[in-house]
């Protein structure tokens, strides 16, 4: 029998999150230099030549008192980043609740409710406590975007903020938002 392939070990940047061989293409190379310079040598040995060795020296230095200090005290130390490969910043879900009506078939309503969960709210059982409500159909679906929504049939865009309120007190009415003509407006 063929013997298993073994898994390919990759060294990721630790600037810009690209794959040590990719960050020339990237889009802080410079940046990205001491860093390549001090944990992936060979990969670019050219690095070394041109910073004649002294970056070297000044690199492992700064590593080594950053790491003393930041044992030291955690207050100094910034607040860490998510980076996605290709070094773009991952952003935080903004805390709020965006209500949508969607016309369908020239009467029929459909209020969609998106960013309960941020709050912390269990989104089927908010589906059935506004189906309950409202005495209408009330299901968590995946919207456009791949996150969950919860669909409510009816028009019920301006009663749900004071329920919404009212049962989960985590949810402020200042994030609670409409839109309406492909506008975000504030429901308070």
């Amino acid at each position: 029998m063929a013997e298993k392939p073994e898994a390919v070990k990759v060294l990721y940047c630790g600037v810009c999150g690209l794959p040590a061989e990719y960050c020339e293409f990237g889009p802080e190379f410079e940046k990205c230099k001491p860093w390549l310079i001090q944990n992936a040598p060979d990969i670019y040995p050219d690095l070394i030549k041109e910073s004649g060795g002294n970056e070297v020296d000044k690199v492992s230095d700064q590593m080594q008192s950053t790491s003393i200090s930041a044992g030291g005290s955690s207050t100094s130390q910034p607040e860490e980043v998510k980076r996605l490969p290709g070094g773009k910043v991952k952003k935080k879900d903004k805390k709020e609740v965006i209500i949508e009506k969607v016309v369908r078939n020239k009467r029929k309503c459909i209020t969609t409710v998106k960013g309960l969960e941020l709050f912390g709210v269990k989104l089927s059982d908010a589906s059935k406590k506004l189906g309950k409500k409202f005495a209408t159909g009330a299901s968590v679906v995946k919207g456009p975007t791949e996150k969950e929504q919860i669909d409510v049939q009816g028009d019920i865009a301006y009663d749900i903020v004071d329920f919404i309120t009212d049962t989960w007190a985590d949810v402020p009415e200042t994030s609670i938002f409409f839109i309406e003509d492909g506008k975000k407006v504030p429901a308070a």
